[in-house]
C-alpha cells in the first residue's frame, strides 16, 4: 500500500468534502491509478496524449461515477518516462488548476522522471512512507529534492509545506521491533504528521474491487484516510490506530 492508494483515497476524500478534484497519474509505463479508481475500462486518452496534443484535457479526463466533482487523468501504459516534458506537464497542470480546486499528482515511487516532475510543479507535498528503514530513507531524499529542485525553490519562495502520511503501520510489530515507530520516523524526517494508516487487508480488498479504500466506512484504513483528509482541510482530529487495541475482559479471560 503506498502512493497510488493514498492519491486515490485523498482525491476521493477532497471531492466528498465538496472540492472539485482531479487526480493525475505520473507513473508513465505502469499506470495503476485507473485500476484502483475502477475506471481502467474507460481509458481512451491519457496524460501523454494531452501533453503531445493528440487529445484535449476534456477528452482525457474520466469523471468518477461514485463521487461528484472527482476526475481521473490516467498515465500512458505504452510510453516511457521521457514522454513527460517540463513544458507539456506545466501546461496541463495550469489547465487543471484553472478548473479544479485541488490537483493531486500521484507520484511514482523512487526518484525518477515522473516523481521529479510531480515534485517540481507542486505547491504542497504529502510524503507517503511506510515504517521501514529503506522507505524512510527514500522519503528523506525526496524531502531534499522538495527543498531544492522545485519551481518554488527556483523562485526563492518559502519552502514547500510537507506533511507525513505513514502507511502500513502495525503497532504490534513495532513492539516486537519489526518496524520503526511513529516517533522514529518523525525523528528521521523532521516534518509534521498528517496521519497514520494502519496495515489492513481492507486496502488490498478495496484495490482489487477498484474502490478507493476511503469509501469503505467500516474499515480502519478507510477511517484513517477520512481523518487525514479532514486534517488536511483544517479540522482537528485525534490520531488513531497508533497503539495496540486493548483487549476486552472476555478476550483476556479466554486468552484471545
Amino acid at each position: 500500500m503506498g502512493k497510488t492508494t493514498t492519491s486515490a483515497s485523498f482525491a476521493t476524500g477532497l471531492a466528498q468534502a465538496g472540492h472539485r478534484t482531479a487526480v493525475v497519474d505520473f507513473d508513465v509505463g505502469l499506470r495503476n491509478l485507473d485500476l484502483i479508481m475502477g475506471v481502467e475500462r474507460r481509458v481512451v486518452y491519457d496524460f501523454v496524449n494531452v501533453i503531445h496534443g493528440d487529445a484535449s484535457l476534456k477528452q482525457a479526463l474520466i469523471k468518477d461515477k461514485r463521487v461528484d466533482g472527482l476526475y481521473i487523468l490516467p498515465a500512458s501504459q505504452t510510453r516511457d518516462k521521457d514522454a513527460l516534458s517540463h513544458e507539456g506537464v506545466g501546461r496541463v497542470l495550469s489547465e487543471l488548476a484553472a478548473e479544479f480546486d485541488y490537483v493531486i499528482c500521484d507520484s511514482p515511487a523512487g526518484i525518477e522522471r515522473g516523481a521529479l516532475m510531480a515534485a517540481y510543479f507542486a505547491d504542497e507535498a504529502i510524503v507517503v512512507t511506510n515504517p521501514e528503514v529503506s522507505s524512510v530513507r527514500d522519503s528523506d531524499r525526496i524531502l531534499g529534492i522538495l527543498a531544492s529542485k522545485t519551481q518554488r525553490a527556483e523562485r526563492g519562495d518559502s519552502p514547500m509545506p510537507g506533511r507525513l502520511l505513514l502507511t502500513r503501520y502495525a503497532p504490534a510489530r513495532v513492539i516486537k521491533g519489526e518496524m520503526l515507530s511513529v516517533d522514529d520516523v518523525l525523528e528521521i524526517l523532521a516534518i509534521d504528521m498528517l496521519g497514520v494508516i494502519p496495515e489492513s487487508l481492507s486496502v488490498l480488498n478495496a484495490s482489487n474491487a477498484g474502490l478507493p479504500v476511503i469509501l469503505d466506512d467500516d474499515s480502519d484504513a478507510g477511517q484513517a484516510y477520512q481523518d487525514a483528509v479532514a486534517r488536511f482541510l483544517g479540522d482537528e482530529r485525534p490520531h488513531r490506530f497508533m497503539s495496540v487495541p486493548k483487549k476486552g475482559l472476555l478476550e483476556r479471560l479466554l486468552g484471545g
